[in-house]
């Protein structure tokens, strides 16, 4: 039995659809990322998952309940995580997870307290208050809270948005630890390269489930071949190449252009293009599509079956 199940989810705000018509199933113990553009319909998902929202159609379970209906026995096993966690500025690292282990009712709770500090190695900082963390600290005491009453699904909506990249790679260690205890987590991301950690993904848009899979698989979809042209200057060099026949599909990462194409041939001759028109061409070679090269195809289809 899956840990979540979305079954055709809508959920409205006046005439806009979050979400529409989505399904998913979520197995126990998998990483499972929900990916998308701001607006996409990441938040709404997480919340309707745990039963914030109630959705206008379609079924939820999570950890084999209605989260609305019996929304306190399905706060027991779940855990949520959400954009703007609150901590409690003026309480210790301590008297934090000691608040919200009361919350959920968890009276010997010490020794799993421990075993989280030392897991996101916060045990030196205990006694210091939460509004005297860095960013990543606060991120790891609220990963430590949110699993303090050891649920067996957490829900994470955007944790690492606005956290350094050194504390970003600090916090997935964590959740691949938690991983291997066999605990699902539910991920809502904007990073895609994050995304590519997930065992699945579901991309979203606009509310619009617009594809689940495994990362590799989806990547294999992407038609043609994929080159990266790293190329100087590169918006320049974007609009030359956007303009030429032989490029299915052009993007601008930093100063490399992806540039999808029909036949390896063709990466060739839009190199030859640019550096006609006087752009520096430093390197040219065929790379795996990379998730944002699948989001992007998917929603040219998307739109163009619209």
């Amino acid at each position: 039995m899956a840990a979540v199940s979305l079954d055709n989810v809508t959920k409205r705000y006046g005439a806009t659809a979050a979400l529409a018509n989505v399904s998913c199933a979520i197995e126990r113990g998998e990483m499972f990322g929900i990916i998308g553009p701001d607006g996409a319909g990441k938040t709404t998902m997480i919340r309707v998952m745990c039963g914030l929202l109630r959705a206008d159609h379609g079924s939820v379970r999570i950890a084999d309940r209605d989260p609305v209906r019996e929304h306190r026995q399905v706060s027991e096993r779940v855990g949520y995580l959400s954009q703007r966690f609150s901590l409690y500025g003026d309480l210790s690292i301590d008297e934090n997870i000691a608040f919200f282990a009361d919350i959920h009712g968890v009276a010997d709770y010490e020794l799993r307290r421990d075993r989280l500090l030392e897991m996101t190695r916060l045990m030196p900082f205990r006694a210091r208050r939460a509004d005297r963390l860095s960013g990543g600290m606060k991120q790891k005491l609220a990963l430590a809270c949110t699993l303090v009453h050891e649920p067996e699904v957490i829900l994470l909506d955007e944790p690492t948005t606005g956290v350094d990249p050194v504390s970003r790679r600090e916090f997935w260690k964590l959740l691949a630890e938690f991983l291997g205890q066999g605990l699902t987590i539910v991920l809502a991301t904007p990073y895609l390269d994050e995304a590519e950690r997930c065992a699945r993904v579901a991309l979203l848009d606009r509310g619009r489930l617009l594809a689940l899979d495994r990362p590799a698989a989806l990547q294999a979809t992407v038609r043609g071949a994929t080159f990266e042209i790293v190329a100087a200057p590169p918006r320049r060099a974007l609009e030359i190449a956007r303009g030429h026949t032989g490029a299915r599909q052009v993007q601008l990462f930093g100063d490399r252009l992806h540039v999808q194409v029909d036949e390896d041939a063709a990466a060739e001759r839009v190199a030859a293009r640019l550096r006609i028109e006087g752009i520096e061409v430093a390197s040219v070679r065929r790379i795996v599509p990379t998730l944002e090269d699948v989001f992007i195809e998917r929603l040219g289809a998307a739109k163009g079956s619209a």
